[in-house]
């Protein structure tokens, strides 16, 4: 039996919202500047040298309505200012090592979202205080994730992520992303054995200042439809994996059906892609104000002629995308072409 937690929301940060709408407000995370500026080492003579990108992983939560757990930007953050991306953060060496980065995608899902996905082993959970306690200790570096867990004599739910493809962090900016991203669904994770109920909800203390000003569940096809009527921002990764689930996440009842046809792309072709976005010179684009980014299995970049796999993006202030057209002509079930894409080593 699996074990899902959700406790106070947001490092113990952030004013309440409105949890009726499923709006939820979560604290702020370190999230990567984008800067167009270039690197350079001193040593190569004026040489490009890229940065080494830094793994991370990141949480896809899929509810019973088919929602997806979405983290609000604060507009006046100096990394992805106003965007909403899923919940996660880097690997961290003290915290994760000898762990893997499935391990990563659920503590950084405890610490930023108050999420825990765990297997239950029969003793008495965590009260409140000492799950708050225990996020804000191993946010602060002052306990290990792990080392909590086994008090509890918890395991951590690592098969319930399924993979979901994987993106690196163009090698022209000067802070850069190995990121894994999973999918989990919570009605698979649901609390069992324990006496107070199903699930435990509190909602995060008021604090001023935070960098992420809140979170929400929101259908993908909802936050799509939000984003092209420019009332939200994204990033290329979180439309192309948003653009995805909402071709499968159909109706506002997560079923069987639904949960097998993203569990057949997670162990297909699709969850094993690795994608590395790369800017493709197009003057049609750039006379209607779009930078082109290709991705593997493009007609560019190893694919068939003909094939497209590349997303046209118009940037406003900042470097927000103000505009993504996702354009893919191939089945992602059945015709991916895995030969036009990298295989890095697993970490």
């Amino acid at each position: 039996m699996i074990t899902m937690i959700t406790l106070r929301l947001g490092r113990i940060r952030g004013p309440v919202v409105n949890t009726r709408s499923h709006n939820i407000v979560l604290s702020a995370h370190h999230r990567p500047k984008l800067r167009t500026t270039h690197t350079m080492s001193s040593s190569t003579q004026g040489k490009f040298v890229p940065v080494v990108p830094r793994p991370s992983a990141t949480v896809i939560v899929v509810n019973s309505r088919n929602e997806i757990l979405l983290v609000h930007r604060n507009p006046k953050s100096t990394a992805f200012a106003n965007a909403h991306v899923f919940p996660g953060g880097n690997y961290d060496k003290k915290q994760d090592d000898g762990q893997g980065l499935p391990f990563t995608a659920i503590r950084e899902l405890f610490e930023e979202s108050g999420l825990l996905l765990v297997h239950p082993s029969g003793s008495k959970i965590p009260s409140n205080a000492e799950l708050d306690a225990a996020r804000e200790a191993i946010h602060a570096q002052k306990r290990l994730f792990r080392d909590f867990l086994s008090q509890h004599n918890l395991k951590p739910y690592v098969e319930g992520l399924l993979p979901f493809t994987r993106w690196i962090t163009p090698a022209p900016l000067p802070k850069r992303f190995d990121t894994r991203f999973y999918v989990t669904f919570l009605d698979e994770a649901r609390p069992a054995g324990f006496s107070s109920g199903d699930k435990q909800e509190r909602l995060p203390t008021p604090d001023g200042g935070q960098e992420v000003i809140e979170a929400r569940f929101l259908h993908p096809a909802k936050a799509l439809e939000e984003f092209y009527a420019q009332r939200i921002s994204l990033f290329p990764p979180q439309l192309y994996l948003l653009k995805t689930l909402a071709e499968v996440l159909q109706g506002t009842q997560n079923t069987v059906e639904q949960r097998d046809r993203v569990r057949i792309l997670s162990q297909g072709a699709f969850g094993r892609m690795v994608i590395n976005p790369r800017a493709l010179q197009d003057a049609a684009a750039q006379a209607e104000g779009f930078s082109v980014l290709t991705y593997e299995g493009d007609e560019t970049r190893g694919g068939s002629p003909g094939r497209r796999h590349r997303s046209r993006v118009r940037f406003g202030q900042g470097g927000a995308a103000t505009q993504i057209l996702l354009e893919r002509n191939f089945d992602i079930f059945t015709e991916i072409e895995e030969h036009a894409f990298s295989q890095p080593a697993k970490l």
